[in-house]
């Protein structure tokens, strides 16, 4: 028995010391990365695919269904406005148009789709012989669905639907084509996603990360800080500082501004002055009594241009209608003190003898009476 002992004494030891050895060379879990950080920088980090070749052949059929299989009912992030119903982004060559002036128009026709930063839903996808054609967030035209088609032959020939059609056209729709060359060349889906990616982001994990994307680098760097920049829009300022707690209109003279408030004493309290969606002034009272004003522009915006209706209205074809008449000129229209629109004066209706022993008007209700 004692012999037994000793001999486990001595085997335990060796048994026990691979096991030690391991576990030193071993990291211990606190010293991995965590996966979340690994997973983010993969995310942001992703090299671009190679582009594709010149000589590319057309896009074969396994790759259309491929394409469409990947892409179709995808949720992806915007980085661009995009306008409500018929007028929709066309994408070439890295450039989208319509753009500038001619953008703001559109989303002020027809206001906005999708903004930047906000996720869109692709709802359909075809692939036509030089363009491949998105629809977002179902796009301008109410698509039917299948059973939509069927109908139902009466016993007197009347053809019945047989699931009406009870769904509204969808007005909130847009969307996307991006045409190449000649045709659409064979791709591989991560080559068409950086080739959407001026107006589409497909590697954004929330809206606030898609958003900041679209900014100059000095805004994006204000708006982590939680910084108010004079110069900002509105919606800046919200992504930077959140809605504002307290809100007062006032007029200075003839312009109408409204103070936007943040803190409250015995705290910093900020007094971010906003006219017609831009930030042009910043008052902010310190808690030792100081007072910090800033008026010069931190950060000038692209804007739209406010002559777009005066130069279309210089564009106008020489026979687009007018209520004017042949040979008027607009400067001799005559324009009364208060502001109503004249009467146009037109030629006299003929006086047609009335025929003898006829009633006239007048006789009748005379002898109505």
């Amino acid at each position: 028995m004692e012999h037994l002992r000793f001999s486990s004494l001595v085997v335990f030891p060796v048994l026990l010391l691979p096991i030690l050895v391991n576990a030193q060379s071993t990291p211990a879990p606190s010293e991995a990365p965590p996966a979340t950080a690994s997973v983010s920088q993969s995310t942001k980090s992703q090299t671009p695919a190679p582009p594709i070749p010149a000589n590319a052949p057309h896009m074969s059929r396994q790759t259309r269904l491929e394409i469409i299989r990947d892409f179709e009912t995808q949720i992806v992030y915007a980085r661009s406005f995009f306008p409500m119903g018929a007028k929709g982004i066309k994408l070439k060559d890295g450039v989208a148009t319509p753009n500038g002036p001619e953008l703001q128009q559109a989303l002020a026709l027809w206001g906005p789709a999708v903004r930047p930063g906000d996720p869109a839903h692709i709802s359909y996808v075809r692939i036509k012989d030089d363009h491949i054609h998105f629809d977002l967030n179902g796009g301008p035209v109410h698509r039917k669905k299948w059973y939509e088609h069927i109908q139902v032959a009466g016993a007197n020939g009347n053809s019945v639907p047989l699931a009406p059609n009870e769904s509204p056209q969808n007005p909130h729709g847009t969307y996307l084509d991006i045409y190449f060359d000649k045709y659409v060349p064979e791709m591989t889906a991560r080559q068409l996603r950086d080739l959407l990616l001026p107006v589409l982001d497909f590697n954004a994990r929330n809206k606030e990360e898609a958003y900041l994307d679209t900014l100059p680098p000095k805004v994006k760097e204000a708006i982590q800080a939680h910084r108010v920049l004079v110069g900002m829009n509105t919606e800046m300022v919200v992504h930077s500082r959140g809605k504002a707690p307290k809100k007062v209109r006032e007029k200075d003279g003839d312009t109408e501004y409204e103070e936007w408030i943040y803190g409250d004493p015995p705290q910093d309290v900020d007094f971010v002055r906003i006219v017609a969606d831009e930030v042009v002034r910043i008052e902010t009272m310190k808690v030792g009594g100081q007072k910090l004003v800033r008026t010069e522009k931190e950060v000038i915006l692209e804007k739209p241009d406010r002559d777009t209706e005066a130069k279309q209205q210089e564009d106008r074809p020489a026979n687009a209608p007018s209520l004017r008449r042949p040979g008027e000129d607009s400067e001799a229209v005559p324009r009364p003190a208060d502001g109503s629109s004249p009467v146009p004066v037109g030629p006299a209706p003929p006086d047609h003898p009335r025929p003898t022993g006829e009633p006239g008007p007048g006789d009748i209700i005379a002898g109505r009476r």
